[in-house]
């Protein structure tokens, strides 16, 4: 079976935590979670060579460098390479080669990079390798890599809760921009889940869908990131990304992602949110700022 290039490269796409609700603790100390997910059009991308070589990977574009030391076989690309083929059926076409990231999302934060990836590298692979491996097994493959990796395998907005392993319909969003930003700083997921305190959030309730964006940002606004006032212990410049955020025009709503340090804003449409990354870039050029409509 002979692939394009074009069958031999995937997306992985920055997942950005609307709302991140800390409902509970399981026994083994895993937290549970209620999150509405959605995915921009920001990301990484993830392309195949074969070749007569192992399989091995080499990382490009603005943040690969600074994980050249991390693409061996503890990368979650890796690992999830390692997962498939190790769920590959007699008719797959294992193969060596390449794979190649192109690192263009700031790292350990709080957007899905690594899961983006590792999800993208087990799309990529079950056709680049004619695997054949069914939904419901590489959802499997998902949740052994990591608790973001089962979202970001369809990359399509989905409400996440326990884990990360239950994935379920989300209200219909309306039309709208959003403006993404990172101050650089690499933020420990486990220190931030240490500095939590306070009582645990309910599940929030939500309609099936938003007429318009300014009723979605009113219903988000009654929601919160549990983690968003520990990461800024953790991360203080996480408090001036928010700030800068807030005070652009036309923002609709300021949230941190995830566990951070990226920060997000809420636009009217994918121009607004163009226009205000472009002015929060000239203004702070240390920053990653990235703004446009979702994925």
């Amino acid at each position: 079976m002979d692939l394009t290039t074009e069958s031999l490269t995937e997306a992985a796409p920055a997942k950005i935590n609307l709302y991140l609700h800390v409902t509970g603790k399981r026994a083994d100390g895993y937290h549970l979670l209620d999150s509405l997910v959605v995915f921009a059009g920001a990301g990484d991308r993830l392309r195949y060579e074969p070749g007569p070589e192992p399989l091995h990977l080499v990382l490009a574009g603005r943040f690969g460098p600074s994980l050249t030391d991390a693409a061996g076989p503890d990368n979650l690309v890796m690992k999830a390479a390692a997962a498939l083929e190790s769920a590959c059926g007699p008719a797959a076409r294992v193969r060596g080669g390449r794979l190649i990231l192109e690192k263009d999302l700031p790292v350990a934060s709080g957007i899905g990079g690594g899961s983006a990836d590792a999800a993208a590298a087990l799309r990529l692979l079950n056709r680049a390798w004619n695997a054949e491996v069914d939904q419901a097994t590489l959802l499997r493959l998902a949740e052994k890599l990591g608790a973001d990796v089962p979202v970001c395998l369809a990359s399509q907005t989905a409400r996440m809760e326990g884990i990360g392993e239950i994935l379920g319909a989300a209200p219909v969003l309306p039309e709208c921009g959003m403006v993404l930003v990172n101050c650089g700083q690499a933020v420990s997921t486990p220190e931030v889940f240490r500095k939590r305190e306070g009582a645990f959030v309910p599940r929030a309730a939500l309609p099936a869908r938003w007429p318009d964006a300014e009723s979605m940002v009113a219903d988000l606004a009654r929601q919160e990131n549990s983690l968003e006032t520990p990461a800024c212990v953790v991360c203080p410049p996480v408090q001036t990304v928010l700030s800068a955020i807030h005070t652009l025009p036309e923002c609709l709503l300021a949230r941190m992602s995830g566990s951070g340090a990226t920060c997000f804003g809420l636009f009217p449409s994918a121009r607004s949110a163009e226009a205000a990354a472009a002015e929060l870039a000239q203004a702070q050029p240390g920053w990653w700022v990235w703004g446009g409509g979702l994925a």
